[in-house]
């Protein structure tokens, strides 16, 4: 498992960037240096800083660019680098800046000076995020980050509230690596183990066997899973941090661990990135972890069905009947939109046992919605106007990529089946909709619901500015915001 950078904070003291060795990186504004890190540096390196801020380079830089300055004259460090960001900048902006510096971490040691900047915790965030490496299966030197020290004006309190960004940053690490991992390793038995390992931070969690999914009537679920040597289950995560009696929001993920299609196999091209297949079962993860470990004051559970989908002599075909846990049937046209199969009875479990507050899943769902968003917004259907936009402003607030997508019964209407009472698609037009509105058959009347389609955003195949390409962990932090904002007790003023 990849273990976050962990930086340091240290008191400012400038005369220190004379000895300092490794990487120095400092933070500018404006047409000249301004902080007094910036401006001790600038004269140690005889007015370097200034010539690089008067020059054209710079002028084209955008708020948390950077560009390095190769054995500066006058320092003991090897390489100096040089930030762009001003005092008044977006969480965002600040969180790119780290990343920018996340990016060229190396084996060296690393004295960030930021004394001066308000956004300090913000970039150590998008630092420590961008510096991520999964490397587990390497073999040969593996790259290890050097000492990371942030030079600060008061670090005891820097410290204390980088405290939830360090959560966050386990979070994030913990979805990604659930992510990037190959399905001869993660498999269902060994992602219910990793999920159960939790409990070591105060999580409940419950592992539901196959006989007890069978019992709960889960024969949808089931029905995906029964082509795989691999057994099916469904993990339960419970985080009590907030009233006894206040009801729980629910996360619920998708977490086919590897999807070949079924028996409507999929393309041999492509294929291989179907071990991302279990990233929203992987989001709920991360997030139930940072609420852990941030003590997050609220009432969260985390319900995650995990499956593989295989063809065999087992698996259920196109034209089969499946009676669901609520009791609906369905005809299966197509196995490979076999995600919504698995949510569809999560779903209803979750409401009978829990009757939470809200219900979000998630799920890596349609390649429609790719189609539609690409790889920067995962796609947004709701059916409670007042969750939706409370979560698009935390989406907002920490820069992850959302769009709302329109439901209504037009779409429904493309689920009716000659022999049951819903086909399992509804066609290729609008795939992304018709697959929001068959897992919306699966909710109460008044239960605030949100479906999350990340198969776009999940996994990418280009760098980003706070993620290297491969699992980016989207949707941990906005989820995690969401809670914040919603879900927790607000402060009261002093």
């Amino acid at each position: 498992m990849t273990t976050p950078v962990k930086p340091e904070f240290i008191a400012t003291n400038v005369e220190a960037l004379a000895t300092a060795t490794g990487r120095i990186v400092i933070v500018v504004d404006g047409d000249l240096p301004s902080s007094l890190a910036a401006k001790r540096v600038d004269r140690l390196t005889r007015g370097a800083v200034t010539r690089f801020m008067e020059s054209d380079t710079y002028a084209k830089m955008k708020p948390g660019d950077g560009a390095d300055l190769a054995f500066p004259s006058g320092l003991a460090a090897d390489a100096l680098q040089v930030i762009k960001l001003g005092r008044r900048v977006e969480r965002a902006e600040a969180r790119k800046a780290g990343g920018t510096i996340g990016r060229s971490l190396g084996k060296s040691e690393c004295l960030i000076a930021t004394d001066w900047h308000p956004r300090t915790v913000d970039i150590a965030l998008g630092m420590v995020l961008r510096a991520y490496d999964f490397n587990d299966h390497k073999t040969g030197d593996k790259s290890e980050i050097g000492t990371v020290r942030y030079m600060v004006n008061a670090p005891d309190e820097v410290a204390a509230a980088y405290a939830d960004g360090a959560a966050m940053a386990e979070g994030v690490f913990l979805t990604r690596d659930l992510v990037n991992e190959p399905s001869n390793v993660l498999t269902t038995t060994e992602f219910a183990d990793r999920l159960a390992a939790l409990r070591e931070l105060g999580l409940e969690v419950e592992v539901l066997e196959e006989a007890q999914l069978a019992e709960l009537g889960m024969r949808l679920l089931l029905g995906v899973g029964q082509g795989s040597e691999s057994p099916s289950k469904v993990v339960v995560m419970q985080w009590k941090g907030g009233a006894a009696d206040a009801a729980p929001l629910a996360l619920v993920g998708k977490g086919v661990v590897f999807d070949t299609g079924g028996i409507s196999i999929k393309p041999a091209g492509g294929m291989e990135d179907m071990t991302m297949d279990m990233g929203g079962a992987g989001v709920v993860a991360g997030v139930m972890k940072a609420l852990a470990l941030r003590k997050a004051p609220a009432n969260v559970v985390g319900l995650v069905g995990i499956v593989e989908n295989m063809p065999d002599g087992r698996a259920q075909r196109p034209g089969d009947v499946l009676r669901s846990m609520k009791g609906d049937t369905v005809e299966v046209i197509n196995t490979d939109a076999e995600g919504r199969l698995v949510l569809a009875d999560v779903l209803w479990y979750t409401q009978e046992r829990f009757n939470p507050a809200g219900i979000i899943d998630l799920a890596t769902l349609t390649g429609a919605i790719i189609v539609a968003l690409g790889h920067e917004n995962a796609g947004v259907f709701s059916n409670d106007d007042t969750l939706c936009n409370a979560f698009l402003k935390a989406c907002a607030t920490e820069g992850e990529g959302a769009w709302r997508m329109p439901m209504g019964q037009a779409y429904d209407d493309k689920l009716k089946s000659r022999v049951a009472d819903m086909m399992n698609i509804g066609g290729r037009e609008g795939g992304s909709i018709t697959a929001a509105q068959f897992l919306k058959r699966f909710i109460k009347e008044g239960m605030p619901w949100i479906h999350l389609d990340i198969a776009g955003t999940a996994l990418v195949k280009n760098d980003l500015p706070m993620s290297p390409k491969g699992a980016t962990g989207w949707g941990v932090l906005s989820l995690d915001r969401l809670i914040r904002d919603k879900f927790e007790p607000k402060p009261e003023a002093k």
